[in-house]
């Protein structure tokens, strides 16, 4: 049978009828939620889905279906847009394995990421972009990118009075040392954080240095916040575009400027029938704009094809990312009004008691956050931590293999040890006798990386090769190998830069070779903190432990030949295993590459070009849901973040050092930079283009902003608070049949130094499971 003949709607009784009962055969195979996915035949509809409902299950057949419906084919076709690419890659499977169901060819639908398909429709009308892709690279920017540093050093050149009141802050006496101090903080960690975090927000909310200057203007606060971040966020354009340089939100602004114009938006749009959007919670303002473009008709006479599943109560990205689950809510509001709203409650994933347990705390919180228990009471629906959604149990026919599976051992375990090692040994045990008689996954969820480390090195050390261990944390850790070698030998050939001096210092605190201290303080003068005279006052031994270090290194840079220099480092840095391999393969190519020019300065643009070239994994697409990954194989101990963890499943979780200080937390200003206040300026402008935003395209005059950087600083503080027990909840949904939680009695003051524990107060939704449970 031809592909014409397949995909045309005339054909033979024969062929319709079995056309029919196929579509039905996947229909029947769906729940409540996906069902409607699978009756979509064109506007707008929003899918909110809970944990483990089988989401991408119900796209896929959205999608097939839709193709098989609409006659779609490699020139109209539905665009899935997902989170990651490895989400593309297993959808992709779904949707072709639906289409062999419907004894249909694999056409009429594309899988991408967001930017990828920005990306796409950029460079495929190049001169209508506004970009120049001719030798362009893609820059990844964080906060200690050197671009934002040299537009930090822009703006202090050209504002000498806007950055003295910024070294006075609220208190200031003139003391030489302390303005040096707070000079170094300023350059190297609050201006390059501002600046970072101010145009990721403005950019991928299509706000322009011009439009975030005007806002500046209508938001009242000491320093000028906005203003400063309006400068250094023109300056960064400028010289991403002097660089041949694009960064991600570049490409989203780039497809829109396509777009713009209208036989290139007509083209799309009649190449493009709909849009079905995953994980649409973590979606931005302006992702949300171009897909709703594409989704629209060419005539532009019928609401879009639009299709956003997601789920709010696992929106975890957005304190630290411009995602913002706001808007996904207002959609699923929007379309409620409309009649076209579809909630997949269902679950086929946990054990009955994992899910009384996570609709608990999701309940338990949402109650105590409108009684104003973290800040003022509120009746606004959407000010609470959670939609109010409950996982549900599967029907009793639900064609999931093992669904809502047995408990083990009761499904639920809380747990108070002394300490966070006695945690961890626990956990061995436990693992020990779940892994001894079956074939159980299971995985250690941690806050933070410091945490997962040390669950990884203790269970090591304790167990040895008796327990299988994969650490997700140790990969990472892997790829800043070349980034702090290159700190390193940065330091060796400017040992009197402060900024140096200072990164040097950084790297030897994260990897626990120094205590944590202030930096700021040591880097300021960096003559007298290597070379103090007698004169000087006598150092702290945390102090000489540093200088000790960085002595070390110059000595060494004078007394070995240069090609023993790397080995050096990382001896001084104690790698170890993996991380010693990935240091001798960089010290090889560094000594390939400088062969005819053998010098410290052409080391450092060597290992330059390695640590800040990107290199993409190779997506690990699954054969079917049944396949084992890396990261849920049977018999292995998995260790990794909350963070990292979503999208994943086990059937045994361990959710360790569940405190009150990490989980809800709370949002803190560092010693170093108390001198500008109790706020701390980066989190202070995410939250007023947050307020602006959310008021934008309404009557201006319902945006009404705070008097004081403070009342915004309380804004990011419950933003962060509820976000984390979001997080909390995507820990507890992850177990399929046994949920296991602790919170220690004594844990360290900081996870950036172990030790010297102290007692510490339980997450408040530990205490209440403790409470309704046991």
């Amino acid at each position: 049978m031809t592909f014409a003949e397949l995909q045309s709607p005339n054909q033979s009784d024969r062929i319709d009828f079995d056309r029919s009962r196929a579509i039905q055969t996947i229909r029947d195979g769906l729940r409540p939620g996906q069902r409607e996915m699978a009756n979509w035949q064109g506007g707008l509809l929003a899918v909110s889905a809970v944990p483990g409902s089988g989401k991408s299950k119900g796209m896929a057949a959205g999608v097939a279906i839709a193709i098989a419906r609409h006659g779609l084919n490699a020139r109209h076709q539905i665009a899935v847009v997902t989170f990651t690419r490895s989400a593309a890659a297993n959808i992709k499977i779904k949707i072709r394995k639906d289409l062999e169901t419907l004894r249909l060819p694999p056409w009429g639908f594309f899988v991408s990421t967001l930017h990828g398909l920005a990306l796409r429709i950029a460079t495929h009308h190049r001169e209508l972009s506004g970009l120049d892709f001719e030798g362009f690279s893609i820059a990844q920017v964080n906060q200690s990118h050197r671009l934002l540093r040299q537009c930090v050093e822009q703006w202090i050149a050209s504002s000498p009075s806007r950055y003295r009141r910024l070294l006075e802050g609220c208190n200031f006496d003139g003391e030489e040392a302390e303005r040096l101090r707070r000079q170094s903080i300023l350059r190297t960690d609050v201006l390059p954080s501002l600046a970072n975090t101010v145009i990721h927000e403005a950019k991928s909310s299509g706000l322009t240095p011009d439009e975030l200057l005007e806002l500046s203007r209508s938001v009242a606060d000491e320093y000028g916040i906005l203003d400063i971040a309006a400068y250094l966020y023109r300056e960064y354009d400028r010289q991403l575009r002097a660089k041949k340089t694009i960064d991600y939100d570049d490409t989203i602004l780039a497809a829109l400027r396509v777009l713009e114009n209208e036989s290139a938006r007509k083209l799309w749009q009649e190449r493009i029938f709909g849009v079905f959007e995953d994980e649409a919670q973590d979606s931005s303002p302006l992702q949300t704009q171009l897909l709703e473009i594409l989704a629209s008709n060419a005539e532009g006479n019928a609401p879009p094809n639009l299709v956003r599943v997601g789920d709010p109560n696992q929106a975890i990205n957005s304190t630290f990312t411009p995602a913002d689950p706001v808007y996904f809510r207002r959609f699923c509001h929007r379309c409620d009004d409309m009649g076209r709203l579809a909630t997949i409650d269902r679950a086929g994933r946990s054990s009955q008691i994992i899910m009384d347990a996570a609709n608990f705390a999701l309940d338990w919180v949402n109650d105590r956050w409108l009684a104003g228990k973290w800040g003022e009471s509120s009746n606004d629906a959407d000010d609470r931590p959670f939609k109010p959604q409950h996982v549900r149990s599967v029907a009793a026919d639900d064609p999931q293999l093992n669904a809502n599976p047995e408990p083990v051992d009761g499904g639920l375990e809380l747990d108070r040890p002394s300490n966070v090692e006695d945690t961890v040994d626990r956990i061995g045990q436990r693992v020990l006798q779940l892994f001894e008689d079956s074939d159980l996954s299971a995985a250690v969820l941690v806050r933070t990386n410091h945490q997962g480390r040390f669950v990884s090195e203790t269970l090591r050390r304790i167990y040895g090769e008796r327990i299988p261990i994969y650490d997700v944390g140790e990969r990472e850790r892997l790829s800043a190998v070349p980034a702090e070698l290159l700190t390193l030998l940065k330091f060796l050939d400017r040992p009197h830069s402060p900024d140096y001096l200072k990164a040097v210092l950084r790297v030897f605190v994260e990897r626990k070779l120094i205590p944590p201290q202030d930096l700021d303080a040591l880097a300021i003068l960096p003559e007298q903190f290597l070379y103090p005279t007698p004169l000087e006052p006598l150092q702290t031994p945390e102090v000489q432990q540093a200088q000790k270090f960085c002595c070390n290194l110059l000595q060494a840079r004078l007394a070995l030949p240069q090609t023993h220099l790397i080995p050096f480092l990382t001896m001084t840095l104690q790698y170890g295993g993996t991380e010693l391999a990935t240091a001798d393969k960089i010290a090889e190519r560094v000594l390939r590459d400088t062969v005819d020019r053998m010098s410290l300065p052409a080391y450092i643009e060597v290992l330059s070009e390695i640590a800040n070239a990107e290199r993409f994994e190779p997506v690990e697409a699954e054969p079917s849901d049944k396949a084992e990954s890396k990261y849920t194989k049977a018999g292995q101990l998995t260790v990794m973040t909350m963070h990292k963890a979503k999208g994943l499943d086990w059937d045994v979780v361990f959710v360790p050092f569940l405190h009150a200080d990490l989980i809800p937390g709370n949002l803190r200003v560092r010693p170093q930079t108390q001198f500008l206040g109790e706020f701390a300026l980066d989190e202070v402008a995410r939250a007023q283009i947050r307020q602006y935003l959310w008021h934008r395209g309404e009557d201006t005059a319902s945006f009404e902003p705070f008097d004081s950087p403070l009342q915004y600083w309380k804004m990011a503080k419950r933003l962060k608070i509820a976000e984390e027990f979001r997080l909390l909840y995507v820990a507890m949904t992850r177990a399929k049949r046994l949920l296991w939680m602790s919170a220690a009695q004594e844990a360290p003051f900081t996870w950036s130094k172990i030790g010297n524990f102290q007692k510490k107060e339980a997450c408040p939704v530990f205490a209440a499971l403790e409470e309704r449970f046991f």
